[in-house]
């Protein structure tokens, strides 16, 4: 799939369905510490509404998505926003899809007024880590062992990125 062929757009409330299937055919422990939604879950709530979330869309099919955040409720953070969940289907990964989700999140929060975009992710999930580097961003602390998956303690990274530099580039 070529990334020319993928629109990043809004996503809309008749996505749901979609996002949620892409959600659990991406679920995995090495991306996930919860577990896997089930079937019939909503995807759009009060604490994670529709206009928070892009899609990557090929064709007519949602390849990929991601949903991004205030930060907290607390008016003192409201210029930092937070990656909640980025998935890409297996079939679609490796052609920049993840990427070109993840700068769009960045480039909507800049427009918003958000002067830094956080996320987490879990210390074994190496492409993923190497993905949010691409996009600028840096560890910025680690909570050791933070979850037992499988019978192995996992560290919790939390990642960050200015919005503000050139080109929303990553300050020191």
């Amino acid at each position: 799939m070529a990334l020319d062929d993928v629109v990043i757009r809004p996503a809309r409330a008749e996505d749901e369905r979609e996002i949620l299937e892409l959600h659990r055919s991406a679920w995995s422990r090495v991306s996930e510490p919860g577990p896997k939604r089930p079937a019939d879950a909503a995807v759009f709530d009060e604490r994670h509404p529709v206009e928070n979330f892009l899609v990557a869309e090929h064709g007519r099919r949602i390849v990929g998505y991601i949903a991004q955040a205030p930060a907290s409720p607390l008016a003192s953070n409201r210029h930092v926003r937070h990656i909640q969940g980025l998935a890409v289907l297996p079939s679609a990964r490796g052609g920049g899809v993840g990427q070109a989700l993840v700068e769009a999140a960045c480039a909507a929060a800049r427009t918003g007024g958000a002067r830094r975009m956080t996320l987490r992710v879990l210390g074994h999930n190496e492409p993923a880590r190497q993905l949010y580097r691409r996009c600028g961003f840096a560890v910025v602390g680690v909570l050791p062992e933070e979850f037992l998956l499988d019978g192995a303690y996992v560290d919790d990274v939390w990642m960050s990125r200015s919005l503000t530099g050139p080109h929303g580039a990553a300050q020191p």
